[in-house]
């Protein structure tokens, strides 16, 4: 019985740099792969939201094609049709197809 706890206790593992060393690759992959990109498409489109500007075809997230009438601090009024006008959050912009005919 004594015989067998020691060999159990031999048998442990102690500190394994390796595991550490593959935390942080995992770590480095998951930054470059995912974080990254992520974080550089959130600046594109903040900046694509501040550039608007009176006169730009937008589309919503809802899938609304308008044309910015005014810019206001956190909204905009989007003419949707002849008579029809919409108020619209700046963040349910998804796209600006004349900027991005324009780049």
């Amino acid at each position: 019985m004594i015989a067998t706890t020691f060999i159990l206790a031999q048998s442990a593992p102690g500190f394994d740099p390796s595991f550490f060393i593959m935390m942080g690759l995992i770590f480095v992959v998951f930054y470059f792969f995912i974080i990254r990109p992520q974080r550089k498409r959130e600046d594109e489109r903040k900046q694509m939201i501040s550039a608007v500007q009176k006169g730009d075809k937008v589309v919503t997230a809802g899938g609304i094609h308008a044309t910015v009438v005014k810019v206001e601090d956190t909204s905009i009024l989007a003419q949707v049709d002849d008579n029809t006008k919409l108020r619209f959050e700046k963040s349910a912009i998804t796209a600006v197809p004349s900027q991005s005919t324009e780049a």
